[in-house]
Order: C-alpha cells, then sequence, then structure tokens
C-alpha cells in the first residue's frame, strides 16, 4: 500500500508554521460571507540561476500554477500569490515522522523522498477488515495529521507508488489500470521518458508489448527493471524504518519487598543494565522515571532529569536520592514493592571527552553535576542561567532559562578593548526622568540633569533608535479590490 501526499511541503507549513501562510485576500463585495478563497502558496528553490516553483499547494494547482514554472510568469498569472523558499531537509524530516506514525499499522514501513510512504501490509490487513478497512484508517491517520494523501494497493511497492501518483482511484483492475499509466511512472529520468515519448511509447502498456532485450538496448536495463517492478514480475525489497526496543527495565520480585536495602540493591542494578544498554547504543539518558508497584496496587512515580546526558549509574543514584530526601510525602513501602520499573524517555548522542592530561577532572563536569543536584532538589526553575539572545531590545538581549535545559554556558561576545559598551550596563524599572539640554532637536546631549545632579557630556556615541520589531507585527490587511 502506498501513500502519495501531493502537497506535503504546503500541508507541512500550515502544521508548523500556521500564521506563515495564514494570510488571505479580502473577499469580493458580491461573494457570500463564507465564500473567503485561500491564498495560493507556492514554494521556490533556485534553478539555473532562476527562481521556479519546486512545489505548490491545491490552490495554486486549481488556478494553472505548477512547479518547473518560473516564479515571475506565476506572479503574472497569480499576483495574490505568496511564495515561500523550499525546505528540503524540513520536507524529508516531516516525511520520516510521518512514516514513522505509520508503523501501527505495519512494522515494514519504507519512506520515499520527497513525498511518498510504502507500506507492506501482508499478513496485517486482516486485522483491519481487510484493504478497505486498512486504507479507511490510514485515510483517517493522515487526515487527522492535516495531511492530503492518495492511497492505492498493488502487488510490489513501484506499481502502488505508481497507481497512486499517476492513476484514478479507486482502483478496479489493478493489471489493467498499471498498463494505462503514463510512461512517467516508471520513474526515469527526463532524457530517458522523452525517448520514450518520441518513440510512439506513451503508456507502460505499449512499452510492455515492446521487446525487453531492445528496450535495454536503446533506453538501458533500468527501464526494464522498472517496467517488470510496474507488472509485478520482479519484487524489490525495501529498507524499512529501524525500530529499536524502548530504554525500559524492569525487575519483578516473587514475594513483596519492603526492606529499603533490597529495593536499593535492585535499583542499582537496573541503573547498571539501563548504563550497559546505553553505551551500546553510544547514547546518554537526559531524563529518567522510576515507577514502584505496591502489592496494594498504588503506584509512585519518580522523574529526574540532567542538564547532559549520562550513562554514569552512580550519579543518577545520587540524583534519585536528591529526588527521594526533597518529597514533601515520603515513600511509604506500605506491605512491599512487587515491581520496579526504569524507563529512559529521552536519551541523547553521547560523544567521548578528552581529559586532562594530569588526570584532573575539568571544571565543567563538577559544575554540571552540581546544578543537577541543585534542580533535582529544589525544581527545575530555582537554578537559572542567562544566555544571549537574537534581539536589539535592551530588555529582551538575554533570556533567563532554567540551567539545566541548557547545555552548555554560551559564551557572551566580549567587548573590543577600548571601546564603551554598545548598551547600558544598567536598566531602571520603573524608568527615571532625565532632564536633557541639546543644540539641535534629536540631536547629541551637551548635559543633562539625573536626581537633581547636572552633568556635562564630554563624550557621545549614537544615538540608537529603539523601535518595536517589525517582522513581529501581525501582516497589514490587503486594500480592498
Amino acid at each position: 500500500m502506498a501513500l502519495w501526499f501531493p502537497y506535503l511541503p504546503a500541508d507541512r507549513l500550515r502544521q508548523q508554521e500556521p500564521n506563515r501562510i495564514a494570510q488571505r485576500p479580502k473577499r469580493q463585495s458580491s461573494a457570500p460571507p463564507d465564500a473567503a478563497p485561500e491564498s495560493p502558496v507556492v514554494f521556490v528553490a533556485k534553478q539555473k540561476n532562476a527562481l521556479r516553483l519546486a512545489a505548490v499547494d491545491a490552490a495554486a494547482q486549481r488556478q494553472g500554477l505548477a512547479p518547473g514554472m518560473a516564479l515571475a510568469d506565476a506572479r503574472v498569472r497569480v499576483p495574490g500569490l505568496i511564495a515561500v523558499e523550499a525546505d528540503t531537509a524540513a520536507d524529508r524530516h516531516w516525511l520520516g515522522l510521518l512514516a514513522r506514525s505509520c508503523t501501527r499499522f505495519s512494522p515494514h514501513v519504507v519512506p520515499h523522498p520527497p513525498d511518498a510512504i510504502a507500506i507492506d501490509i501482508a499478513g496485517c490487513e486482516h486485522l483491519f477488515g481487510g484493504e478497505a478497512g486498512l486504507t479507511e484508517a490510514l485515510a483517517e491517520h493522515v487526515e487527522q495529521r492535516g495531511m492530503t494523501a492518495r492511497i492505492a494497493c498493488a502487488a510490489t511497492a513501484e506499481a502502488a507508488l505508481a497507481l497512486a501518483r499517476h492513476a484514478r482511484l479507486p482502483v478496479v483492475e489493478e493489471g489493467k489500470a498499471i498498463r494505462t499509466l503514463p510512461v512517467t511512472a516508471l520513474g526515469l529520468d527526463d532524457e530517458a521518458t522523452l525517448g520514450l515519448v518520441r518513440a510512439g511509447l506513451k503508456s507502460i502498456g505499449a512499452v510492455a508489448t515492446r521487446p525487453r532485450a531492445a528496450l535495454a538496448a536503446r533506453f538501458g536495463i533500468e527501464a526494464v527493471r522498472a517496467l517488470e517492478r510496474l507488472l509485478g514480475e520482479e519484487h524489490r525489497p525495501g529498507t524499512p524504518l529501524r525500530h529499536q526496543a524502548p530504554l525500559r527495565f524492569e525487575r519483578r520480585f516473587a514475594e513483596p519487598v519492603a526492606h529499603e536495602r533490597a529495593v536499593a540493591v535492585a535499583f542499582a542494578e537496573l541503573l547498571a543494565e539501563g548504563a550497559q544498554v546505553l553505551e551500546e547504543r553510544g547514547l546518554g539518558g537526559r531524563r529518567f522515571r522510576l515507577t514502584l508497584d505496591r502489592s496494594d496496587g498504588a503506584k509512585r512515580r519518580l522523574v529526574i532529569e540532567t542538564g547532559a546526558p549520562t550513562r554514569d549509574a552512580a550519579l543518577v543514584l545520587r540524583l534519585f536520592d536528591e529526588r527521594i530526601a526533597s518529597l514533601a510525602d515520603p515513600l511509604d513501602p506500605g506491605f512491599g514493592y512487587d515491581r520496579l520499573l526504569l524507563h529512559i524517555p529521552l536519551a541523547e548522542p553521547l560523544v567521548a571527552t578528552q581529559p586532562a592530561l594530569d588526570g584532573a577532572e575539568k571544571a565543567d563536569g563538577r559544575l554540571a553535576e552540581l546544578i543537577d543536584r541543585l534542580s533535582t532538589r529544589l525544581g527545575p526553575g530555582a537554578i537559572r542561567r542567562l544566555v544571549p539572545n537574537d534581539s536589539h531590545i535592551p530588555e529582551q538581549a538575554q533570556l533567563a532559562l532554567p540551567a539545566i535545559h541548557a547545555l552548555a554556558p554560551v559564551r557572551w561576545p566580549a567587548p573590543r578593548s577600548g571601546e564603551p559598551p554598545l548598551r547600558p550596563l544598567f536598566l531602571f524599572d520603573p524608568p527615571q526622568p532625565v532632564e536633557v539640554i541639546a543644540e539641535v532637536p534629536d540631536g547629541p546631549p551637551h548635559r543633562f540633569r539625573w536626581k537633581r545632579n547636572l552633568h556635562e557630556v564630554r563624550l557621545y556615541e549614537g544615538p540608537e533608535r529603539i523601535a518595536t520589531e517589525w517582522w513581529h507585527l501581525p501582516p497589514a490587511p490587503l486594500p480592498p479590490a
């Protein structure tokens, strides 16, 4: 079964940045109130020193715009279109997320960039009531994610993809529908496709009537292989998404355990097991969750976070001790625990670090451990770190973020020697009145009075005009047509 997303870039942008393309032209006076047309959205990429359309949405396609058209020609046809720079990496990542979400229907899911997914449904379709039920479930699944998709089913992945892209759905007879597809369904390069059309072979059925040896001699062996895959004569297995087992480690007891020492030993074994698995995967945990199940059915969950990825079992154990010590309601084993569950929901790559030549421990590691301990004991928002922010408004030029979420201290730009600071060192809240005397309006001050004291100005720099960031303002309404 294949899913083709004809408007994937536009659907992705509407989900991730709805305000970016939410602008719509004003309605005509004669149109009904609920008939506001959408602004066409096109995605632009530079091709051969010219801006051309790389993708369009449904509204742009209805108005005659298509990929490959020059942006200038598209603006002449549709003056009110919205042009957005194409982001191939974001589209590929979005397709990967969609493919991973489809693993609930089958474990064998293969993304086909830039805009399609193939799913091997052998042995899975009966769980959803057959192919029709699975198709309906997939359509509802992608619709809930705001995506427009065409779904088709065939004997091979290539045939299903070709039917989804080029056939009129629903397909009644697979073999007949495949033979009526255009030669572009073969997926060959532009030169080979143009050669087939010039030879009078405009459909898959016309190509299938020709001897395979003659096709291979003139258009290459890839053309023959693509034809055989469409006709179901050759099967090429795809590379499905890799599925890694979740980082969950469990200890069950035959009899409920209430002794603190026995629970601590079992938890230390879980941490050691988790550290070994993290090392095998090259990861380090950032969030650890411990669930204690009592024999009477009550559950208690403890969560800790670290500022940097780690697989140090001793460090994680100390952080859990800090968390337990800071509980307002102490842990009560009751009649004992019958299960311990350690889950690591957040893990990141952990690379090896070079220690100091003298064997001394770096200060950064001790500082990170201190931040983890204080944040665990006092709360994530109690310890904060100032980081620079890209804003020309002075009060927004820095942010106070939780130190445990800022992985590493950001180095602030060092001022040049002999130069005054670009911004004031202190800001007063509320502002304090200053009386300024200048020769000309908006000119440099000669003297000013602050807190009843008169100050003479010897040197000055500026002025710097600080205004609202215009790129964050809502778009101005369009003039009436």
